[in-house]
C-alpha cells in the first residue's frame, strides 16, 4: 500500500469524524433527526477527505522535496538562517504588538510573524552566495586555491558546470592545471550519465570519443588545481541535458563552460554566462600588425594562382602571395593584413624577397 493511500484512508477517517460531529451539531440548531445527519455529513466528510487530503499531505510534501532537493545548499542554509532570524525578531516584536488596543493587538502579532519569517527567509535564499561571499571574505580572508592533494575555499559563487563537449575536448585538463580557473569544477550527474551514454554507443567513433571523457575527467580529479565535484542535483521533468544544464546554472548563478555552438548560443540567449574554450583559445593566439616579418613554412598552394599557404604553431592560416614556389621551405613573410572570421584570424602576407623588390 503506497503512502498516498493510507493518507487518503487516514484523511477519510478524520473527515468523516469531523463531518459526523458537525452533523450532530447541526441536526439539534436546525432540529433534524441526528443519526440520519451524522450518517450523512459522515459520507460528505469522508468523500471530502478522500478528495483533499493528498493537496494538503503529498502533494506539498512532493513540491517541497522537489524545491529542496534542487535547491543550492548554500541556499537551503541560508534559509534556515532566515527563518531563525525571522522568528527571533518576531518573537521579540510580539509583546509590544500585543500591547495595542482591541483588534490590532489580536491580528498584529501574528500578521508581522508571517510576514517578517517570509521576508527573511526570501532574503537570505536570494541572496545566499553574496552572504557567504560576504561572511566568507570575513572568516577566511581571501579565497585560497587548492594545491594538488589539498583543500581549497571558494565562495559559493565560485562554481563552473562542465558539459559532455568540454570534457571530451580534454583542454580543460591544461586549463584546470594552471591555476587559472579560480572556482570549483561541477560536474552535475546527468552530464555524467551522457558521457557514459556515448563511452557505450556502437559508434565507433563515438565509443571512442565517450572513452576519452570519461579517462579526462579521471585525469581531472586527479590533477586539477581547481576541486571537482561530481553534484547530484537535477531538474525534473526535462529529459534534454543541454536545457537541464541551463537551468541548473540559472539555480546555482554559475556560469557554464562548453564548446557546443548551439548550447553557447542558447546559455546566452537566457542570460547565462558561458565560458567557451575555443573563444579562450582564439583570444590566446598571438597577433601580428601589418607590417611585421615572421618565418612561415609554406605547406601547401592557395586557392588562387602562385599562392602559398602556412600555419602558425597555433594553427593559424597564413595566405602568402607569390609564394607557390617556395613549396616545402621556411621563409620570412611579410604581414599585410588580415581578418576575424569564427574560426579565429586568418593572415596574408607576401615573401620579404618580393617586397623589397617593391
Amino acid at each position: 500500500m503506497s503512502i498516498e493511500f493510507a493518507l487518503r484512508l487516514i484523511g477519510m477517517m478524520v473527515f468523516a469524524l469531523l463531518g459526523v460531529l458537525l452533523g450532530i451539531d447541526l441536526s439539534d440548531a436546525l432540529y433534524l433527526p441526528p443519526e440520519a445527519t451524522g450518517l450523512t455529513f459522515s459520507l460528505m466528510g469522508a468523500l471530502a477527505g478522500l478528495i483533499i487530503t493528498p493537496w494538503i499531505t503529498t502533494y506539498p510534501a512532493r513540491t517541497a522535496r522537489r524545491i529542496i532537493t534542487q535547491m543550492p545548499a548554500e541556499n537551503l542554509f541560508a534559509s534556515m538562517v532566515g527563518l531563525l532570524i525571522g522568528m527571533t525578531v518576531s518573537a521579540l516584536l510580539a509583546l509590544p504588538l500585543s500591547l495595542l488596543p482591541n483588534l490590532l493587538g489580536q491580528l498584529l502579532p501574528t500578521i508581522a510573524a508571517i510576514v517578517i519569517t517570509y521576508m527573511s527567509m526570501m532574503v537570505f535564499a536570494l541572496r545566499a552566495q553574496d552572504i557567504f561571499a560576504l561572511f566568507g571574505g570575513v572568516w577566511q580572508g581571501t579565497p585560497t586555491r587548492r594545491v594538488r592533494g589539498k583543500a581549497a575555499h571558494f565562495s559559493p559563487s565560485s562554481e563552473i558546470l562542465l558539459d559532455t563537449s568540454v570534457i571530451i575536448d580534454g583542454r580543460i585538463l591544461d586549463i584546470s592545471q594552471t591555476g587559472f580557473l579560480q572556482g570549483a569544477l561541477i560536474i552535475p550527474r546527468f552530464v555524467l550519465n551522457e558521457l557514459q551514454h556515448v563511452a557505450d554507443s556502437g559508434e565507433m567513433l563515438r565509443r571512442n570519443r565517450g572513452k576519452r571523457g570519461l579517462e579526462i575527467l579521471s585525469e581531472l580529479q586527479q590533477l586539477s588545481h581547481s576541486p571537482v565535484r561530481i553534484i547530484d542535483d537535477d531538474i525534473d521533468g526535462i529529459d534534454e541535458v543541454d536545457e537541464k544544464l541551463v537551468l541548473l546554472s540559472q539555480q546555482r548563478n554559475a556560469p557554464v563552460m562548453t564548446n557546443d555552438f548551439n548550447l553557447n548560443r542558447v546559455a546566452e540567449i537566457q542570460g547565462v554566462t558561458v565560458l567557451n574554450i575555443n573563444e579562450l583559445a582564439n583570444a590566446l593566439k598571438a597577433i601580428f600588425l601589418p607590417g611585421e616579418v615572421i618565418d612561415i613554412h609554406i605547406v601547401m598552394e592557395g586557392r588562387e594562382a602562385n599562392q602559398g599557404v602556412g600555419y602558425l604553431e597555433d594553427g593559424t592560416m597564413v595566405v602568402v602571395e607569390d609564394a607557390k614556389r617556395y613549396m616545402d621551405r621556411t621563409i620570412p613573410v611579410l604581414i599585410t593584413r588580415y581578418i576575424v572570421t569564427n574560426a579565429g584570424r586568418m593572415y596574408f602576407a607576401q615573401p620579404v624577397e618580393s617586397s623589397l623588390r617593391k
